[in-house]
């Protein structure tokens, strides 16, 4: 499917009228005045906890919360790292607790241990998440391990939603012909061609606008697959939340597929649109 679109500048006028500003004789870079008045309502890919074996914020709830406020989000799904690399259940439980209307709790599974994620599968459905986050670079799992492909049809037997970091190129495949409604959290614009290819036969394939910072990429997937197909992340607060939003604000997006990206789409995904 190719959605007509008018071609444009794709919002170079907004770096122009915005996207300067004079400070004692020299000319600088106003970030606030491209975002404008841009709000995310849902960050779909956004982290508590930190790594052990990297720098980083300690990746407080707190800490994560006023990260996100001072980007102008007011909500994220946030999944947590102790679930993904040291111990899920307990790691899970730490995120379905979190008393923050703000944060919404995305739970985790090990692709290492496929039977006993399953049963984890069954008891955060059980608890109200609505989706489920998939690490498989940090615990070592390809795309073709039967694994990933057993905990996808589970996973959509149950009605979660999946977001999924990993090689688009590789890690469509254990999701097609599922019916699956995924978010594929690292498409870099190196590769949104194979996504799009891949997401015009799966209408439930969706891409984070994280990676997607080329000059165009955002107007091309919407040319091609529809602006619907696209949810902002960030990943907060690990990666620097100022990159994406910029590449939305000027982006070439009518103000309604703007404010779908934005949250829209997440919420429309996760069910949560009765909520809005």
């Amino acid at each position: 499917m190719l959605v007509e679109r008018k071609k444009g500048n794709y919002g170079q006028d907004r770096y122009g009228k915005l996207g300067e500003r004079t400070v004692a004789g020299m000319t600088a870079f106003d970030a606030e005045g491209l975002i404008g008045d841009l709000t995310v309502t849902l960050d779909v890919d956004v982290l508590v906890g930190a790594y052990p074996d990297r720098d980083g914020p300690p990746g407080t709830p707190d800490g994560v919360r006023e990260t996100l406020a001072r980007h102008r989000t007011t909500a994220g799904a946030v999944a947590g790292l102790r679930a993904a690399l040291f111990d899920v259940r307990s790691g899970n439980d730490e995120i379905l607790a979190l008393d923050h209307p703000e944060l919404l709790p995305v739970g985790v599974v090990d692709l290492r241990d496929p039977v006993g994620a399953g049963g984890e599968l069954e008891r955060l459905a059980g608890a109200g998440a609505r989706a489920v986050r998939l690490f498989p670079d940090e615990q070592g799992v390809e795309a073709d391990f039967p694994s990933v492909r057993h905990v996808a049809r589970r996973a959509t037997g149950l009605g979660l939603a999946i977001l999924t970091g990993g090689d688009v190129r590789r890690f469509w495949r254990p999701f097609a012909g599922l019916g699956a409604r995924v978010v594929f959290l690292d498409t870099h614009f190196y590769h949104l061609g194979d996504f799009l290819v891949t997401a015009a036969d799966e209408p439930g394939f969706h891409t984070s606008t994280r990676l997607l910072n080329s000059p165009d990429a955002l107007e091309t997937a919407a040319g091609h697959v529809g602006a619907e197909r696209l949810l902002y992340g960030s990943r907060t607060p690990l990666s620097e939340p100022l990159v994406p939003l910029l590449r939305l604000a000027t982006s070439g997006l009518t103000p309604a597929e703007v404010a779908g990206v934005a949250g829209g789409n997440a919420r429309r995904l996760l069910g949560l649109e009765a909520q809005s």
